[in-house]
């Protein structure tokens, strides 16, 4: 089992930048694949970023395509933060951090393709 929990949501006004951070524990011996998603009220969750089990490869959704930044603190991924610059109100969401240790995923922007997830971190972007 791994266990992660976000830190760093908050309000913001737009325009501003917040800094999640993920930690991961528990089985942590392989290295991870991290991503982040969100959901904001009345909407669907949605892929926002994620980095390969290697840090090799970084991906964003295209609403956050030059604002968002997602990094890796060590070679296992179990410390993931995301950038978050020039906020909007439409970033406003719970976001998410969501794992798994299979390295090779079919569909990497999909909730289903991670078993673990925390509990999530509010992020509020005030106009």
């Amino acid at each position: 089992q791994v266990q992660l929990v976000e830190s760093g949501g908050g309000l913001v006004q737009a325009g501003g930048s917040l800094r999640l951070s993920c930690a991961a524990s528990g089985r942590t011996v392989e290295p991870l694949t991290v991503a982040w998603f969100r959901q904001g009220p009345g909407k669907e969750r949605e892929f926002v970023s994620g980095i390969s089990s290697d840090g090799r490869r970084l991906y964003y959704g295209d609403s956050v395509k030059g604002r968002f930044t997602i990094s890796s603190a060590n070679t296992k991924n179990t410390v993931v933060s995301l950038q978050m610059n020039s906020l909007q109100p439409e970033d406003t969401a719970v976001y998410y951090c969501a794992a798994t240790l299979f390295r090779t995923l079919a569909d990497r922007r999909s909730g289903q393709s991670y078993d673990y997830w925390g509990q999530g971190t509010q992020v509020t972007v005030s106009s």
